[in-house]
C-alpha cells in the first residue's frame, strides 16, 4: 500500500487527470479526487473531467505488481454506498454533495 501512496503523491503533484477506457473502447478523462480505504481494500474516487459532471466514479484498486495497478468496477451496491459515504464525510464542508 505504500507504493499506492507514492503513485498517488505523484498524481497529485504532476497531474490529477487519469484517462480510462470504457467498455466500448472510448477514452474518458477523469479527475482524481481521493483514495478511500475500506475493509482492507483501496478504492479510487474519480469524477469525469467535464464541467457538467456531477457524479463520482468509485473503482476498486487491484495491484498487479509493484508498479502497475488496475481499476475494477464494483458490483456490490453496499460497498459502493459505504465508500461514497466515507468520501462524503471526509470532504464534508469542502464539497457540496447536493
Amino acid at each position: 500500500m505504500a507504493d499506492n501512496e507514492n503513485i498517488l503523491e505523484e498524481m497529485e503533484t504532476e497531474s490529477a487527470l487519469i484517462t480510462l477506457t470504457d467498455d466500448e473502447g472510448n477514452e474518458v478523462e477523469f479527475e482524481f479526487l481521493d483514495v478511500i480505504e475500506y475493509d482492507g481494500d483501496e478504492y479510487i474516487v474519480l469524477i469525469e473531467n467535464d464541467e457538467d459532471a456531477d457524479e463520482v466514479v468509485i473503482l476498486k484498486i487491484n495491484a498487479l505488481d509493484e508498479e502497475t495497478e488496475e481499476y475494477v468496477s464494483i458490483d456490490d451496491e453496499e460497498i459502493l454506498q459505504t465508500v461514497f459515504e466515507m468520501f462524503k464525510k471526509k470532504y464534508e464542508g469542502d464539497i457540496n454533495f447536493e
